[in-house]
C-alpha cells in the first residue's frame, strides 16, 4: 500500500476497536438475556432461530448493497454512524415487545445497522494499515469487539438479577429494564466513530455496477464464498446454545437460575475469543490465514458435535458445557479475525468494499438457513438432530476449504 501508514496501531485502528467495544456492550447485553426474555413470554426455540436467522439475512443482503454503495460513491463514515446508531433504537423496539413480532422488528433493525457499517469499516481499516499486518490490526479489532461482548454481558447478568428485586408484578420487566440500559452504550458507539475515526481517501467510480462488480469477483474468491457459505449453512446463531445450555440446566437449578449461569457460560466464550483474537491474527501473518482458519472451522464442527453429544448423554456438568463454549469461542475468534482478512488478500482494492459485501451476504443468508433450521429441527424432532446437521454442514464447508487452491 504506497503512502499509506506504516503502523497498524493508528489512531483509525484503535477508533474502530472502541467503537466495536461499546457496539457489542449494547448488544451482547441483550443477546445474553433475550432467551430467558423468551422463556418468560413462552416463546418456542423454533421462534428463536427464527428470529435470529431473519435478523441474519436482513444484515447481510445489507452489507451487499452497504459496500456496493460505498465502492461506487465513495461514501463510507457516514453509513457507518447511521449503521451503530440503528442498534439502540433496536434495543428500544425489543425492550416495548409484549411478543415475538416486536422482538423479531427490533432484531431486525439493530442487524439492518449491523449490516450497514460492517464492510465499510472494514474496508476503512484495511485501507489504514499495512497490508502485512492485517491479520494483526484485524485480530486487535475484534478483540476489543469482544472486549464489549464481555462487559455487556456480566452488566446483564448482574442487572437482571439486580432488577428481579423490584418484584415486578410481571416476571419480563425486569428483562424490559435492562435492555432500556443497554442505550447509553449505544449511543456512547455513535460518538466514539465521529470524533475518533479517519476514513481514508476513498474516490467515488459512478460507472461501478453492482452485477457487474461481482461477475467480475475473482473464480479463486468466489469458491472461498461457496466453502464460507457451506460451513455457514451449519454455523447457527450462539444465542441457541444459550438457550442449549439453559435447557440442559433448568431440571437442577430452574429456568432464572439457569439462564443467568447459561449467560456466564456465553460470557466464557466471549473471554476465549478476547483472548484469542490477536494472537491468531499474529499466527495468521507467520503461517498465512487460510491455514488457521481451516483450523477455525474445524473447531466449530467440533462445537456441534459436542454439544450434540450433550443432549444425547443428557450432560449437563458445568465443566463440559465450559468446553463447549470453549471451543465455540475460539473458532469464532478465528473466523471473524480471518474471514475478513482472506478476502483482502483475492480481491481488488477499487472492489473490496463490494467484496466484504458480497462475504457478508453469503454468511448473512447461510446463517438464515442454519438458524432457522436448528430451531425447527430442535423443535419438531430433537436437539440431537439439529446439532448433528449442523456439524455435518460445517464439516463439509471446511473440506471445501481445505480444498480450495492456495493461488489463483
Amino acid at each position: 500500500m504506497t503512502g499509506g501508514p506504516k503502523r497498524w496501531f493508528n489512531r483509525t485502528v484503535a477508533g474502530a476497536g472502541v467503537t466495536s467495544a461499546l457496539g457489542d456492550f449494547a448488544y451482547e447485553t441483550t443477546t445474553v438475556i433475550l432467551p430467558g426474555f423468551l422463556a418468560v413470554l413462552g416463546v418456542p426455540a423454533a421462534v428463536l432461530g427464527i428470529i435470529e436467522g431473519v435478523a441474519d439475512a436482513v444484515a447481510s443482503f445489507t452489507k451487499m448493497a452497504a459496500g456496493h454503495i460505498a465502492d461506487r460513491f465513495g461514501h463510507r463514515k457516514t453509513l457507518v454512524l447511521v449503521g451503530y446508531g440503528l442498534t439502540p433504537v433496536g434495543q428500544a423496539l425489543i425492550a416495548l415487545a409484549l411478543g415475538w413480532p416486536l422482538i423479531l422488528l427490533g432484531r431486525i433493525v439493530s442487524w439492518f445497522g449491523k449490516g450497514l457499517r460492517g464492510p465499510l469499516r472494514d474496508a476503512i481499516i484495511v485501507q489504514a494499515i499495512n497490508p502485512a499486518t492485517r491479520g494483526r490490526a484485524f485480530g486487535f479489532h475484534r478483540a476489543m469487539d469482544t472486549l464489549g461482548a464481555i462487559f455487556g454481558p456480566l452488566l446483564g447478568i448482574w442487572a437482571l438479577g439486580w432488577a428481579q428485586g423490584f418484584n415486578w408484578p410481571d416476571p419480563a420487566d425486569a428483562f424490559r429494564m435492562v435492555f432500556w440500559m443497554t442505550l447509553i452504550p449505544g449511543g456512547l458507539a455513535v460518538l466514539a466513530f465521529l470524533v475518533l475515526v479517519r476514513d481514508p481517501e476513498q474516490s467515488p467510480n459512478p460507472d461501478l455496477r453492482l452485477i457487474s462488480t461481482l461477475r467480475g469477483l475473482p473464480d479463486r474468491f468466489r469458491r472461498y464464498l461457496g466453502a464460507v457459505g457451506l460451513f455457514g449453512l451449519g454455523d447457527f446463531s450462539h444465542s441457541l446454545l444459550i438457550l442449549a445450555a439453559t435447557g440442559l440446566l433448568t431440571p437442577t437449578m430452574g429456568v432464572v437460575q439457569a439462564a443467568q449461569v447459561a449467560g456466564l457460560l456465553y460470557v466464557w466464550r466471549n473471554v476465549v475469543q478476547v483472548a484469542a483474537s490477536y494472537p491468531v491474527g499474529v499466527l495468521a501473518d507467520r503461517i498465512g490465514a487460510r491455514r488457521v482458519l481451516v483450523a477455525g472451522y474445524g473447531l466449530g464442527v467440533l462445537t456441534a458435535l459436542l454439544m450434540a453429544l450433550a443432549f444425547a448423554l443428557s450432560l449437563d456438568a458445568l465443566w463440559y458445557l465450559g468446553l463447549i463454549f470453549f471451543a465455540a469461542g475460539l473458532y469464532v475468534a478465528i473466523q471473524d479475525a480471518l474471514e475478513a482478512t482472506v478476502t483482502a488478500d483475492m480481491v481488488r482494492q477499487d472492489t473490496l468494499a463490494s467484496s466484504y459485501g458480497a462475504l457478508g451476504m453469503v454468511n448473512g443468508v447461510a446463517k438464515l438457513v442454519s438458524s432457522s433450521a436448528v430451531g425447527i429441527i430442535w423443535t419438531l424432532a430433537s436437539p440431537l438432530m439439529a446439532f448433528g446437521l449442523a456439524a455435518a454442514f460445517m464439516g463439509a464447508g471446511t473440506l471445501a476449504l481445505v480444498r480450495l487452491p492456495a493461488r489463483a
